[in-house]
């Protein structure tokens, strides 16, 4: 997202998305879910479908072994 929006840090993206900087922060390291209304807000900022933003925001599941 920020290479589309031509960010160059968490903070600049934090400005686009009209949110605090410690969200991003959480968000990128799993402590925090992307939650509708900021999906929302990505999509209206990027016009990127909130299907692939679901896609890129959510983290794959980890593989268990049998």
């Amino acid at each position: 997202m920020m290479a589309k929006l031509g960010l160059k840090n968490d903070a600049a993206l934090s400005r686009a998305l009209e949110v605090a900087p410690p969200v991003i922060s959480k968000i990128r390291h799993g402590r925090l879910p992307v939650g509708a209304t900021l999906l929302i807000r990505m999509h209206e900022v990027t016009d990127i479908a909130i299907r692939e933003l679901k896609a890129i925001a959510t983290p794959a599941a980890p593989e268990v072994a049998v």
